[in-house]
């Protein structure tokens, strides 16, 4: 597997939260929902993304934006609008002094705005849960960009999604789920081939500006998994270790199989994901061994032998440097927050 394929498998939505939302001027929505990963897609009219620091920008019809957790932000019809409705944790609506308006606000199946029949409409997809391979992969994106309406294979996923929320049917919350997955592999995929040199551009943060994912002399500084996608030696690096995270990996060995030497790839490495081959590969085996202790029965031993520790002991032990509780403690811990939520 490639680090995207492992990004759409970590985020995958499970109950995500999506919504039609029709407004009519003047209308600003401050949401402060942390939410791990939010797409917002504009369908018609427009509207204004403008996130805590940095500057506002407009967004057309079909343009997309994302936004990664938990930083807040305005949704609005002008970049000055003060907010009148706030967006908190679990999707509650209230007035900016605390009024409920989640059922004031609801216009039939999947619809939410101050008109039915308002001029701005935006489809709204929130992911609320994530895992560590999820968090790890996601920390690689931007704090937000935007994806402009010129892209024929993302229009016909926003159109599928579209057509789908409306319904109410048997299995409905799973079909919602997977289109928007499906959104978000056309969206990732168009920003990383936009933010490939070799492309010739790169797509805009969401202030406009792609000095941060881009230099001038056109090799991109983002760092993590994304920074390696284009790098003919740390991007087949880092697609080793993840398609085979157990095996017994040395500086020696992984430049071997990339055909290169060991100082090449050390500085490679380092240069495009920010931090050298065998910490990645800690950290990578890590974010999968808290997943699976949340996520399956394995006992703690399986899952350390299976990701490639010599003992359960040193596993235990770089686990506790990297969360602050032992892989029990942790299973113990997730499993109770989960069945709270």
């Amino acid at each position: 597997m490639d680090p995207l394929a492992d990004f759409l498998d970590g985020p995958r939505a499970r109950g995500a939260f999506l919504l039609r939302q029709v407004m009519t001027a003047p209308w600003s929505v401050d949401v402060r929902d942390g939410a791990p990963l939010t797409l917002g897609v504009v369908r018609r009219g427009g509207a204004w993304f403008v996130p805590r620091t940095g500057e506002p920008v407009r967004l057309g019809t079909g343009d997309v934006v994302v936004v990664r957790g938990p930083e807040h932000y305005r949704i609005a019809d002008s970049p000055t609008r003060l907010p009148q409705v706030v967006i908190h944790p679990g999707q509650r609506c209230t007035t900016v002094d605390g009024h409920d308006v989640s059922t004031t606000m609801t216009h039939g199946v999947r619809t939410w705005g101050n008109d039915p029949d308002g001029d701005d409409e935006l489809l709204v997809g929130t992911y609320e849960t994530q895992g560590e391979v999820g968090r790890l992969l996601t920390d690689a994106l931007p704090r937000t960009f935007r994806v402009p309406a010129d892209d024929d294979v993302t229009s016909a996923a926003v159109a599928l999604l579209a057509a789908e929320l409306d319904r109410d049917a048997v299995g409905q919350s799973s079909v919602l789920d997977r289109l928007l997955d499906l959104l978000l592999v056309h969206v990732v995929r168009r920003w990383l081939t936009d933010l490939d040199p070799a492309s010739g551009g790169a797509s805009e943060g969401a202030n406009g500006e792609t000095g941060e994912h881009a230099s001038a002399a056109g090799p991109t500084t983002t760092r993590g998994w994304i920074g390696a996608q284009s790098d003919p030696v740390a991007g087949p690096a880092v697609r080793l270790l993840h398609e085979h995270p157990a095996r017994a990996w040395t500086v020696a060995s992984l430049a071997h199989e990339v055909g290169a030497s060991r100082a090449l790839l050390a500085r490679r490495f380092h240069e495009r994901v920010g931090q050298p081959p065998m910490a990645y590969l800690t950290t990578w085996r890590l974010a999968l061994a808290a997943d699976r202790l949340t996520t399956g029965s394995e006992t703690v031993a399986a899952v350390a032998r299976d990701l490639g520790w010599s003992s359960p002991f040193t596993f235990s032990a770089a686990f506790k440097r990297r969360y602050g509780l032992s892989p029990q403690h942790y299973r113990t811990h997730a499993t109770g927050a989960a069945a709270h939520a």
